[in-house]
């Protein structure tokens, strides 16, 4: 039994060479795989274990975000009061001008009726379009715009209904329109804006100006259009006498500072969108900074609002916004435009070297280089491409010679586009502690959404970046 047992554990023996070439032939893929295998490995332990080089995206747009501002509207109002009890009856449509003696409104000792009236056509088209303008621009949060929408269909009807009874006793007044005779006449004093609010700040004295009376939180409007009995004294409207008016907005002591030079300034009204010019005064109440902007249009714009949102367009220079930290100094050879040519198969830009061998031979060789700047008939190129006192001719055998010395200095940026840092030039409009404006469409510059360095310190031009954002 034993002997059987170390006759079935011996190895077989091997019966030719062929067999020892195939236990030790490997297969030509499976080396073309080990090595790629072994290489990506490498890769990837070089990726884990370098310092990647972070990246900038660049981005247009202005420096800084414009400040935005909620200023206090300022206007030269005046308040007309009731000089008699009795009801109220609305000649003159809310936001609308009058002129100097034109009818406002009229108290009645009664409620003045309009019966059955049938609108002219004239008179129907303004109800219409009013009817229509309501619809367009109506706010549920300014639910007093519907009373004024009342007020101004009431007093269509009623209009038409005096003329139409001005053979009842009815009076004819020197604007052409009529009223009954028991009504007092009300008429603007001065060409102005009618308005049926109030709101306080009527008659409101720059003297007077501090933190409080610009808060909004505790602002309150009162519509003045009723159709209840009124007694003598009470508020009915406010004529608006100038176009020129005024935003008061609050400025922090930094503000103040920067607009202190400034005279003018482009507002951008946030509720429209429209931009218009303004005249700038920097007022002072105790430690207290404000600005007012003084405008000599747009009033009915803006007339159903006290307090309005705007920006100051103070950062007014746009173009490529890059970080400080990108931007990079270097020193170029600058050769006369003249000296520069074409060689080379694919027509490349360079330059003719010209050289004298030691036994005196002389012969020329193109040198083709990357051109960085054009200015003032020169081109810029990379010091890495020639040597101080290399001579540049214009063509085999000609006599016209360049030395090569003068350098001259740009700012740019290293650009990782291509996968290593490659230096392009900028022209810096603006610049604060963090960002740089520079100047959009130069040649041998950067476009929006390029891929930059961030802090060109840390590379040096052609090093093949890894980049990471």
């Amino acid at each position: 039994m034993t002997t059987n047992n170390t006759k079935e554990h011996k190895r077989m023996p091997i019966k030719s060479l062929s067999d020892i070439r195939r236990i030790f032939s490997l297969n030509i893929g499976t080396v073309v795989f080990g090595i790629l295998f072994i290489y990506l490995i490498v890769s990837i332990f070089m990726y884990i274990t370098a310092g990647h080089v972070k990246s900038y995206q660049v981005t247009a747009g202005p420096l800084a975000k414009n400040q935005t501002y909620t200023g206090l509207a300022v206007y030269t109002e005046q308040l007309m009061s009731a000089d008699t009890s009795g009801y109220i009856s609305y000649y003159a449509q809310e936001n609308t001008k009058v002129r100097k003696g034109g009818a406002v409104y009229g108290i009645s000792s009664a409620k003045t009726t309009t019966g059955n009236v049938t609108l002219s056509g004239n008179a129907l088209s303004s109800v219409r379009d009013s009817m229509q303008s309501f619809s367009l621009g109506f706010d549920p949060g300014d639910f007093h715009s519907v009373y004024s929408l009342k007020y101004s269909i009431d007093g269509a009807y009623l209009n038409q209904s005096l003329e139409d009874q001005a053979a009842a006793g009815g009076t004819q007044a020197a604007d052409g329109a009529f009223y009954y005779a028991d009504q007092t006449v009300n008429t603007a004093d001065t060409d102005g804006i009618v308005v049926y609010a109030m709101d306080g700040y009527e008659g409101f004295n720059l003297k007077n100006l501090s933190p409080g009376k610009l808060d909004e939180k505790s602002y309150h409007l009162t519509s003045l259009k009723t159709n209840q009995k009124v007694k003598a004294g009470d508020n009915i409207c406010k004529i608006i006498s100038s176009q020129n008016w005024s935003l008061l907005v609050p400025l922090t002591s930094k503000e103040s500072m920067q607009l202190e030079d400034k005279t003018t300034v482009r507002v951008k009204f946030l509720k429209d969108g429209v931009s218009q010019n303004a005249s700038l005064t920097i007022l002072k109440s105790g430690s207290d900074r404000y600005g007012k902007l003084d405008f000599t249009s747009g009033l009915t714009r803006y007339l159903d609002s006290r307090f309005i949102p705007i920006e100051l367009v103070t950062n007014t220079e746009a173009g490529l916004k890059i970080p400080v930290s990108s931007v990079v100094s270097k020193t170029f050879y600058t050769i006369p435009e003249e000296f520069a040519t074409l060689g080379g198969d694919s027509q490349e830009a360079g330059f003719l070297k010209q050289e004298t061998d030691k036994s005196g031979n002389v012969s020329t060789t193109f040198v083709s280089t990357t051109l960085y700047e054009h200015k003032n008939g020169k081109y810029y190129i990379d010091a890495a491409d020639f040597r101080e006192g290399d001579i540049i001719v214009k063509s085999e055998g000609s006599s016209d010679r360049y030395i090569v010395r003068d350098t001259d200095t740009l700012e740019g940026v290293y650009s990782m586009n291509k996968g290593y840092a490659q230096f392009r030039k900028i022209i810096i409009l603006d610049k604060n502690e963090n960002y740089c404006i520079v100047k959009k469409g130069v040649d041998y510059g950067i476009a929006e959404f390029d891929n930059i360095v961030l802090d060109a310190s840390k590379v040096k031009e052609s090093q093949i970046t890894a980049a990471s954002k």
